[in-house]
């Protein structure tokens, strides 16, 4: 198992997906034990070095498949969920994961008007329970929820006790998404200067910024992450798994250890587990991200990649590719028929290109082959009669 401790000063950021939990949480969505046996093994293979994969009090199914993956020997450390109590903390016992985070409501909107509780019973609730898990063989996460929203003295006691009972490290979580990663980034460097624990950002996509939540957190002293593959989780989702690791290498020191060029794999499981299919221009995986139409983009591509590319497809197993559409030049043109084995002049290229605008323009899809095939054939008919 992993066993890497970022500590406060570290530029290694673990990621700790919790697809297998949060993003199972989407609504609708339910993995098989085969599925999240795949699903964890692909983690794996990418290098991803924690994995939260269920949570023990949803029945003795869940439980059991937790014992499977923990059978299967990966490399990654196993987080599993549960909340701040004896019952749930006695299920997750015996199960053989390395983590458990310990969830417990940290604001007074939580802690008031779901739990009817007050401040000073989370804190002595920290203190009971954390070193019970202790003894249980597990390390432990103290799992703030609603993070977000809580009054910031009240986490700093929040951080003291749970550093005090034992645990390793504190979950900060933006439960209902309001954050922006600036106050996020303020927050975990508030909480960095007070405390040697490790660090998490847990962030919702609510307001759309949860991967620029989690990259400010890091920027702030977090030392870990959770993600989910496509940003799946409740309500708006979590933070996708893809684009914080691309953000993190692109961030100048930060290091992961996982390698994305197999991710198309994992993304394509997900999508079929979840029965969620990728949207088109979802950012480094959809089919659309890294395909180019119109013609200056083109044009400047095919001189030198790096005049449209902020991101190596390749780091993602991916390619650029060229398709002919309403905004194409003749470029893109003589690429096309190129690739075809098909020679052009210049003037069947633009008899070509009006006929490729408007079969985008009816058709609403770019054209394929025999399309081009049936341009080629139709504009080299005209040019034979021009001559005749």
């Amino acid at each position: 198992m992993s066993n890497s401790k970022p500590g406060p000063e570290s530029k290694f950021i673990v990621i700790d997906d919790t697809t297998l939990r949060d993003g199972e949480q989407s609504a609708g969505v339910a993995f098989t034990l085969a599925e999240k046996m795949e699903i964890a093994r692909q983690f794996d293979l990418l290098g991803v070095p924690e994995l939260e994969v269920g949570i023990p009090a949803m029945g003795e199914e869940e439980r059991e498949a937790i014992r499977t993956i923990v059978d299967m020997g990966l490399n990654a450390s196993l987080v599993t969920w549960c909340r701040m109590s004896d019952a749930d903390l006695g299920l997750c016992s015996g199960l053989g994961v390395d983590i458990v985070d310990l969830s417990m409501p940290v604001s007074d909107q939580h802690l008031f008007h779901k739990l009817r509780r007050d401040r000073d019973w989370a804190l002595k609730e920290i203190l009971r329970v954390v070193p019970m898990a202790l003894d249980a063989g597990m390390d432990v996460c103290v799992g703030g929820e609603d993070s977000s929203r809580a009054d910031p003295d009240f986490l700093d006691q929040v951080l003291e006790a749970a550093a005090r009972a034992g645990a390793r490290r504190f979950r900060f979580a933006d439960t209902v998404g309001v954050m922006d990663p600036f106050a996020t980034r303020d927050a975990f460097a508030r909480m960095r200067k007070n405390s040697d624990l490790e660090l998490e950002i847990h962030a919702h996509d609510d307001l759309g910024m949860a991967t620029a939540n989690t990259i400010g957190a890091i920027l702030g002293g977090a030392t870990h992450a959770n993600t989910t593959v496509h940003g799946l989780g409740e309500r708006a989702g979590n933070a996708p798994f893809e684009e914080v690791v691309m953000s993190l290498k692109r961030q100048d020191g930060y290091e992961t250890g996982i390698d994305l060029r197999s991710v198309g794999e994992l993304s394509a499981i997900v999508a079929a587990a979840s029965g969620r299919p990728v949207p088109v221009q979802k950012s480094l995986l959809g089919d659309g991200v890294f395909t180019h139409e119109a013609g200056i983009h083109v044009d400047g591509l095919l001189k030198n990649p790096h005049n449209y590319q902020g991101v190596d497809p390749a780091d993602v197993g991916r390619s650029h590719r060229i398709v002919l559409g309403k905004h194409s030049g003749t470029s893109a043109v003589f690429l096309a028929y190129e690739n075809l084995g098909l020679d052009i002049d210049r003037m069947q290229a633009e008899c070509i290109l009006e006929r490729v605008r408007h079969f985008a323009t009816v058709v609403k899809r770019a054209p394929e082959d025999i399309d081009l095939l049936r341009f080629y054939q139709e504009t080299t008919y005209m040019a034979e009669r021009a001559y005749a």
